[in-house]
């Protein structure tokens, strides 16, 4: 991974290819989610939690296998995302949050970019240009900015929500076992959900307590989320995963 500062200056040439496919890092099984955008992607994902090292975190479940995108699709010659929502964590692609030196010395908020991402092209026709002809940014880049933020403000919200979900034992963890047509079993193992029974028996006062606090609209929301995963079992069979 390289990253820089985004600048016309020294990016005014570069493109990002803005196709879906694994071969522009699009083939993961999921992707971070953050309690702001869980309304928007339950109607298409499984939110469920994860730990990759750092403590259990939210996802979106694109898939049944590691490195398998069950919603990317062919239509004709093109591989397209086949849900209406995408993730901002998965949109945000190549571009990442940074910091500078602000006036007074605190840090700033910067759009960097990773030059090692393979959506970065120096110039090429028919990608997604991030500078106008003078030197500013386009409403690509913008989009980028606006999501970034948003990133950020996730990330700050993140750990009382979670902190929330453990003080109420509100997550189990799960095992999924999928039997496809030809007698092969695959085994979701490793992942945690909203546990109804506890959700459905917490005092007015505990659920008062998650509405202020805006935690109550997103465990719904991942409550509700499961029901997607039967259609992530379909594509999982018609693909023949």
């Amino acid at each position: 991974m390289t990253t820089v500062l985004l600048n016309g200056r020294d990016h005014g040439a570069m493109r990002v290819v803005t196709r879906r496919g694994s071969a522009y890092g699009d083939g993961a099984m999921s992707a971070p989610l953050f309690p702001a955008e869980f309304r928007n992607a339950q109607a298409h994902y499984p939110i469920v939690f994860r730990d990759d090292g750092g403590g259990l975190h939210p996802v979106a479940l694109f898939g049944l296998a590691e490195g398998r995108n069950l919603f990317l699709a062919q239509s004709g010659p093109d591989t397209v995302w086949d849900a209406h929502y995408l993730p901002w964590s998965v949109e945000r692609q190549p571009f990442m949050i940074g910091r500078g030196g602000g006036p007074g010395g605190n840090d700033e908020l910067q759009l960097h970019v990773d030059l090692a991402h393979p959506r970065v092209r120096l110039a090429e026709d028919g990608d997604t240009a991030l500078f106008d002809g003078h030197g500013r940014p386009t409403a690509y880049v913008e989009r980028a900015a606006s999501l970034l933020r948003a990133i950020h403000d996730g990330m700050l919200a993140l750990p009382a929500f979670m902190d929330a979900l453990m003080t109420h034992r509100l997550l189990e963890s799960f095992v999924l076992d999928i039997e496809s047509d030809d007698g092969a079993v695959t085994r979701i193992a490793g992942f945690h959900a909203i546990h109804e029974e506890r959700l459905a028996a917490l005092d007015g006062e505990a659920l008062a307590a998650l509405q202020r606090a805006g935690h109550l609209e997103p465990v719904y929301m991942a409550v509700a989320s499961m029901s997607q995963l039967r259609g992530l079992i379909e594509r999982h069979r018609r693909q023949g995963a």
